[in-house]
């Protein structure tokens, strides 16, 4: 028998708060403000994001963040679009999120980065609370990322550490990866690891094992994304023989924070049908399933494990596996950590 998928219990790992808003709420937050979109009905809005961000870089896929960027600016507008966040993804089946964002990105109209958290915070209270009453139960913590572009990342690593305790559960770094390597910002991953706060760091989606063997140096924990740990592996199947870098990232189960639909954007896969997740499944590696960016890529939790079934050949085997990865991957504490473990496998049981 075929699992609902959108029932079956699901663990976000990677999910960009700026990259999921809903396209009315865009449009409503823009005619607030009197700024111009792409389109103006949130139908055509939508379409122009997943149109935008095919392009096959990552770097046009990003610039579609200009718009959802802007809107992002006042307390009353991150609070909406973090409780529609929450409300979101609980409809879509997921338990538990760690939804991240870039604080320094949200002061362009005058807020402090730990109002923007504040903020943030109450956003995601409301919105569990909300869908709780609906009868979707989720939790939903928060990764605070620095820009890699920038020279911000002390100050976002001393905010995560304030809010360590109300909700920031990690810390990341984002943005162009080629040319902006992990080790530009050792300064704020040595006070990370000093205060012991975990760290995932993107690596491995626009640059290749060298990008990866930087992150894994400056104690990420996790791989945003890190598909491109396969070009480290030589041979398929039983001969296959892995590199250094592979070997360390399959042998410590680093979690690979895979997002199929927004990694075939990028160009980092070529189809889902390729999709490296999928060899680096069948090796060994801890592959998990996320979305990365909801509104510009026009995917859900669910919508990406129906596709990975369809065209990747993955069985809901595969997938409750992957999504067991998930929950182990969690930047919770053991019993928190070991009660979704089992939540999400009876769940998926069930289902």
């Amino acid at each position: 028998m075929t699992v609902d998928l959108l029932a079956a219990p699901k663990v976000l790992l990677h999910d960009h708060l700026d990259g999921g808003l809903r396209p009315q709420t865009l449009l409503d937050l823009a005619e607030t403000d009197g700024r111009r979109l792409p389109a103006d009905d949130a139908e055509a809005l939508a379409r122009w994001f997943v149109t935008s961000a095919t392009a096959g870089t990552l770097e046009r896929y990003l610039e579609t963040f200009v718009h959802t960027v802007a809107a992002l600016q006042t307390e009353a507008a991150l609070e909406r679009v973090a409780a529609e966040t929450a409300i979101d993804l609980a409809v879509d089946g997921v338990v538990y999120a760690e939804v991240r964002y870039a604080p320094e990105l949200n002061v362009a109209g005058g807020l402090s980065l730990d109002a923007v958290v504040e903020a943030v915070q109450a956003g995601y209270a409301r919105g569990v609370a909300e869908a709780a009453v609906q009868g979707n139960e989720i939790t939903v913590n928060t990764l605070l990322c620095a820009m890699r572009q920038a020279d911000r990342s002390v100050e976002i690593a001393e905010l995560a550490l304030r809010h360590r305790d109300r909700g920031v559960v990690g810390f990341d770094i984002a943005g162009p990866e080629q040319g902006f390597p992990a080790s530009r910002h050792a300064e704020a991953f040595a006070l990370l690891a000093g205060a012991l706060l975990p760290v995932t760091i993107h690596a491995g989606e626009a640059d290749g094992v060298a990008s990866i063997a930087g992150a894994l140096g400056q104690g990420a924990l996790r791989l945003g994304h890190g598909v491109r740990v396969l070009e480290d592996v030589h041979g398929t199947g039983e001969d296959a023989v892995l590199g250094r870098v592979a070997s360390w990232v399959r042998d410590r189960r680093i979690t690979l924070e895979s997002s199929p639909t927004s990694n075939v954007h990028t160009g980092a896969s070529s189809s889902m049908a390729e999709h490296q997740v999928t060899a680096l499944r069948r090796l060994g590696f801890a592959v998990t399933v996320n979305t990365d960016n909801r509104l510009v890529s026009g995917t859900t939790m669910s919508r990406e494990m129906t596709r990975l079934r369809e065209e990747a050949g993955w069985s809901d085997a595969d997938l409750r596996e992957a999504s067991l990865n998930a929950a182990e991957g969690a930047f919770l504490p053991l019993p928190e950590r070991e009660a979704l473990i089992e939540r999400v496998g009876a769940g998926w049981d069930l289902a």
